[in-house]
């Protein structure tokens, strides 16, 4: 698995600002609608009530909402960089502005946790969090989330 067979171009935004979590979350559901053919209502639910059980911001201005959905055949993923960073509820209280979400089907199993893996590992090199926040172009943000070792088999 990498983050080539997780995210399409068409899944990677960026976008100047959104105004709460709620806001937030309707714009990825909006891109799932968009990107994959998600339901938009069930995606935002889904992302609601995952986020109810414990914020899902890891830390250094990053986090990793997801959520498990019926009617999916494979986990998939979006990437949002927010010019503007939201307070999310972070571990470590930081505001975040990089956001990569991941969608499984409801019995993904070890799919989902090895995509989630996979993010994470991703999202916690300085280096590539550098380079996603000095772009704003969802092409280069597509390039630097899908080129790096970081994005190989987890």
């Amino acid at each position: 698995m990498d983050i080539l067979t997780l995210l399409k171009p068409e899944a990677t935004k960026s976008i100047s600002t959104a105004s709460s979590k709620k806001r937030l979350f309707q714009e990825i559901a909006d891109i799932a609608g968009t990107s994959y053919g998600l339901d938009t209502s069930v995606t935002f639910t889904a992302l609601q009530d995952r986020e109810n059980l414990g914020p899902t911001g890891v830390g250094h201005g990053v986090a990793l909402p997801h959520a498990r959905l019926e009617n999916l055949e494979e986990v998939v993923g979006i990437f949002l960089r927010l010019e503007k960073p939201l307070d999310f509820e972070s571990s470590d209280k930081q505001p975040v502005d990089l956001f990569f979400a991941l969608f499984a089907p409801v019995d993904a199993g070890v799919e989902h946790l090895k995509a989630l893996a996979l993010v994470s590992r991703t999202m916690r090199d300085a280096d590539v969090c550098e380079k996603l926040r000095a772009n704003n172009e969802a092409a280069a943000l597509y390039a630097i989330l899908t080129e790096g070792p970081a994005s190989q088999a987890a």
